[in-house]
């Protein structure tokens, strides 16, 4: 087994390793959420915390760890007696995104199920994390299906599983710990509120941090072993800490004027619900208990909001998480002035809420990213760009004009993409699905995952005589088992393709623009798809973001696009078939959908209309689904933006219409044209 790198060794990231502990000290505050970038120590940090947790007591022998104080009734390796039991460490249980739903839940043998009436039940990932931690690295990019189980195993203590009116249920309470980087999607709402605590991190810019990251991360690599034996001492420290902390913790007051002031902030702040409010209180008690302090003061109250609110008060999709302290501030004030505490209350100690854990003076561990901003921060190239064509081009439009601001957003009609497709989980098209309705049967290609059980009956029945059987029981073999086909939603990739050309420089117009392709994005992050976007202008396309399920990411380039110069059409539409092309070789499943937002207007170059109208019919020899938003103006319309739909093989809506109905509720003739086509 490995040695993991030491917590105390890790610099920096003052948040992220008191967001831990105090999940440590109480795992009844609900877990972490880690965000940040690539390379921030958010993984090491995880895994590290493990050898900090107590040890577990637990029966021995039992598959799903038991408390020999408390044994579970209904554990299927039970009925267990209470005694000593044995201890063992602590387990940080990961669970990989493409993880299967047997993996994660565990896998019943349903041929010996229907044959024997035998419960064998091989246990899963929830299982093994039971009074330990469940890790999930890029939590974000977890599929739905595995997304409701865990949702219900956190909200019940407990995992069923279920097949075909055999059922398994064991307990399965877990510090459910997720590391995510922002740039890659965010996270479903309700799995997000199942997190107690957030953090976000980021690496330090500050040279000597970065070099002391650099030092420590060259040693631990060279001499595991031996780095980690010259933390030993911080580590004993800590983990002693983390056990006076939890033994102080039941003693620790929390009194009617901080739950005045835990509920004034969370009403302050909009959240939804009550499980904020509980949260806070929970953690401001660990906080005073990691202090060493039998008293929650209002610097805990503090604390506990920053870590405990940011990713539960409403924001739209697009905004990033956090608080406005100043507010925070001001809100603690009030309350504290309507209770007439003043500034009554004991003073915190000088160790108080993030102390304790070894002072550091670096940065996070290992892979620090040195590169620059992330791809769903600002984009050096969304500004302007003396040099690359701004000045009019001879038959071009007009010179290139600062960003505008777009429009508001509106609500969208469900798009999809005709037939029946066989991608990754999600909420748009139809496609064939582990989940969803049942609309047949087949033979299993390896583990069976979903029994059809009339199916497999009627497989079975006409070979019972010849098997001898004399009993009640139906005699199965693995051939007659049949598989569930099943019939759900999936996400697709939605790829805008957006003239940024002098043509398009009406601000006003440009803005109505902007608002519809916004409003599109909000659509695809809440049906789960990855979202690309190619822009023209000047005398080239460029891909101003690579297909990514980051959606916050491409509203983030759409708001700093700039527009002028001449209409490279062709090029665009060019540039989003290499995309496409791409795509396709590295996810043949998820199918495209193709969204062109021009006037139809071409210049530039030889014969610039035809040659688009060529490109265009490039993408419907693909078969690629598409729609273009007809954003011509004027009382004089050369229909060149309908014409460039018939070539795409799409439909076409112009760009009044996008408001009175959304352009997705208007793109519903997709399907049509793509049969007619």
């Amino acid at each position: 087994m490995s040695t993991p790198y030491p917590f105390t060794a890790i610099v920096g990231q003052d948040d992220l390793r008191l967001g831990l502990l105090l999940n440590a000290v109480s795992p009844a505050v609900g877990g972490v959420l880690v965000r940040g970038e690539k390379g921030t120590a958010k993984s090491t940090a995880v895994r590290a915390l493990a050898a900090l947790m107590p040890h577990v007591p637990v029966v021995a022998g039992c598959r799903f760890s038991c408390d020999p104080g408390a044994p579970d009734p209904a554990c299927p390796d039970g009925p267990h007696e209470a005694g000593t039991g044995v201890s063992r460490p602590a387990r940080t249980v990961e669970l990989p995104v493409g993880a299967s739903e047997d993996r994660l839940v565990g896998a019943l043998d349903i041929e010996r199920a229907l044959s024997e009436g035998v419960k064998a039940f091989e246990p899963g990932l929830l299982a093994d994390a039971h009074r330990g931690i469940l890790y999930v690295d890029e939590v974000n990019l977890l599929h739905d299906h595995l997304v409701d189980l865990l949702l219900d195993a956190a909200a019940m203590g407990a995992s069923y599983v279920e097949r075909e009116g055999v059922s398994v249920r064991h307990a399965a309470r877990f510090l459910l710990v997720g590391t995510m980087n922002p740039e890659e999607g965010e996270l479903r709402p309700q799995l997000l509120d199942r997190f107690g605590l957030t953090v976000e991190v980021a690496a330090s810019r500050e040279t000597d941090l970065r070099v002391e990251v650099v030092r420590r991360r060259l040693a631990y690599d060279d001499d595991p072993v031996g780095f980690a034996a010259r933390w030993a001492d911080e580590e004993a420290a800590l983990r002693e800490r983390i056990v006076a902390a939890r033994a102080l913790l039941p003693r620790v007051v929390l009194g009617d004027g901080v739950l005045r002031q835990i509920a004034a902030t969370c009403a302050a702040f909009e959240v939804d619900g009550m499980r904020a409010d509980i949260v806070m209180a929970r953690t401001a008690t660990a906080l005073a208990a990691w202090a060493g302090r039998e008293e929650v003061v209002a610097d805990d109250v503090r604390q506990a909001a920053l870590l405990a609110l940011p990713h539960r008060r409403r924001r739209n999709p697009f905004d990033a998480p956090g608080l406005d302290e100043d507010k925070l501030d001001d809100t603690l004030q009030d309350a504290r002035d309507d209770e007439g505490g003043g500034d009554d209350d004991p003073e915190p100690d000088p160790d108080g809420p993030g102390g304790g854990v070894p002072p550091q003076d670096g940065g996070p561990d290992g892979g620090t990213d040195t590169g620059g901003p992330d791809d769903g921060g600002s984009d050096p190239a969304g500004g302007e760009e003396p040099g690359s064509g701004d000045a009019p081009a001879p038959g071009g439009g007009a010179g290139e004009r600062r960003p505008v601001r777009a429009g508001e957003p509106f609500r969208t009609k469900v798009l999809s993409v005709p037939g029946l497709g066989e991608g990754a989980a999600g909420r748009r098209s139809r496609a064939r699905t582990e989940h969803g309705r049942t609309t047949g049967s087949r033979r299993p290609e390896g583990a069976l995952t979903k029994l059809h059980l009339a199916a497999t009956v009627q497989a079975a029945a006409p070979h019972q005589r010849a098997r001898g059987r004399s009993g009640r029981g139906l005699v199965v073999r693995r051939d007659d088992l049949r598989q569930a086909t099943r019939e759900g939603r999936e996400g697709n990739l939605v790829l805008f393709v957006v003239d940024a050309s002098g043509s398009m420089a009406a601000r006003q117009r440009m803005g109505a623009v902007k608002g519809a392709v916004m409003s599109l994005l909000l659509d695809a992050y809440q049906r789960r798809d990855k979202v690309g976007l190619v822009t023209f202008r000047g005398r080239d396309a460029e891909v101003a973001l690579p297909p990514t399920s980051s959606v916050d990411a491409a509203a983030a380039r759409l708001e700093s696009l700039p527009t002028g110069g001449r209409t490279p059409l062709a090029a665009g539409l060019l540039r989003a078939h290499d995309v496409l092309r791409v795509e396709r070789l590295r996810d043949p499943s998820r199918r495209p959908l193709l969204v062109v937002v021009t006037d139809g207007r071409a210049t530039g170059g030889v014969d610039p209309v035809a040659l688009a109208a060529r490109a265009g019919r490039l993408h419907a020899s693909q078969g690629t689904a598409s729609v273009v938003v007809d954003c011509e103006s004027g009382f004089v319309r050369l229909g060149l933006a309908a014409q460039l739909a018939r070539d795409l093989g799409g439909s076409a809506v112009t760009l009044d219409e996008l408001r009175a109905d959304s352009i997705a509720g208007l793109v519903k003739d997709i399907t049509a044209a793509g049969r007619a086509a």
